[in-house]
């Protein structure tokens, strides 16, 4: 029997309603995939997801950044294992062929069998060890005295037109350059080397925070202050909050001269560290131990840089920039 439009459409309606699934399953979904849904996004999801044409316009792009984030993981990891792959094809292919001594580029599995002989004697975690304390502690020192002094100069006019000029002067000189001073003023210990680090660290670090804290946006702080804030309250929760992007931005930046810095300092008077295998390795020309320790140096940087971004992601995920933001693809 021939069914009435009216009763048709009621009918559609409710074979539709039967396939939607339920809120609760649409956040459930969301959470085990790792996205910030909210119950309002299940809302919508379930709205629409009976009707998979119209799927990629109506889904939230937070399932869309969600999957396109693991995407990016995969890719980044698969990165790393071609580049290790190439590395060990151009070994192979000549050690088989010739093409140049093959002592000066080990494969992969060399440096792997280098490394875990220095694991075997006990050695390979001590030199990591210190290389890491030495890094932490010279880009701590070099934060904390780069927020106090950055801070200083950037609310402060007077600090600003003392302190400048003299930053300003020794800035472009390059860190390496100072390193014979630092030996002289501090000795061969560790004072140097964190002193060498904290320095390298210190430069970047306050241009970025002074240029964070002198683009705050000056409509939120006379808003801020119009609501009747203090000096301190509109510093804490106005121009600090605004700057701390910047922030985090100059500590990422920084942390590649850090471990600059690191190397040098180890390369000079040190009995101890990753940058003291490279130099000890050139002496008895062992390239395995070379490519072990530049590798391991790689590796602790990516480890650190990748906390590093974790926070920030963290504390910032109410941003929403960049073209990736801005382009659908």
């Amino acid at each position: 029997m021939a069914l009435m439009p009216g009763q048709a459409k009621e009918t559609m309606r409710m074979e539709t309603t039967a396939k939607r699934p339920s809120y609760e399953s649409i956040l459930l979904e969301g959470e085990a995939k790792g996205a910030d849904v909210s119950y309002f996004d299940g809302m919508v999801v379930s709205q629409f997801q009976a009707e998979p044409t119209y799927e990629k316009k109506v889904v939230p792009r937070k399932f869309q950044e969600a999957r396109r984030a693991r995407a990016d993981r995969y890719y980044k990891a698969l990165s790393l294992f071609l580049f290790f792959c190439i590395w060990e094809f151009i070994s192979y292919m000549n050690a088989q062929n010739g093409w140049f001594n093959p002592v000066f580029l080990p494969s992969p599995v060399t440096v792997l069998e280098t490394a875990y002989d220095y694991l075997l004697d006990g050695t390979l975690f001590m030199h990591i060890g210190v290389s890491f304390y030495r890094m932490i502690t010279g880009f701590v020192l070099g934060v904390a005295a780069a927020l106090i002094i950055g801070i200083w100069v950037a609310m402060s006019r007077d600090a600003d037109n003392i302190l400048s000029p003299v930053l300003n002067m020794i800035g472009p000189i390059p860190v390496f350059a100072f390193l014979p001073m630092f030996l002289i003023w501090f000795g061969i210990g560790e004072a140097s080397k964190i002193a060498l680090i904290a320095y390298s660290t210190f430069v970047p670090m306050m241009i970025y925070i002074v240029n964070g804290i002198k683009e705050t946006d000056p409509l939120l702080i006379r808003s801020a202050k119009s609501l009747g804030a203090s000096d301190y309250q509109v510093f804490t929760k106005v121009i600090l909050n605004s700057a701390l992007p910047k922030i985090f931005e100059g500590m990422k930046i920084s942390l590649a001269l850090t471990f600059s810095a690191l190397v040098v300092a180890e390369m000079m008077g040190a009995s101890s560290g990753l940058g003291y295998i490279i130099v000890n390795a050139k002496n008895w020309f062992k390239m395995a131990d070379m490519f072990m320790a530049a590798t391991l140096i790689g590796l602790e940087y990516t480890v650190f840089y990748a906390f590093l971004s974790l926070i920030e992601k963290h504390l910032f995920r109410w941003r929403n920039v960049g073209s990736s933001k801005a382009v659908e693809k």
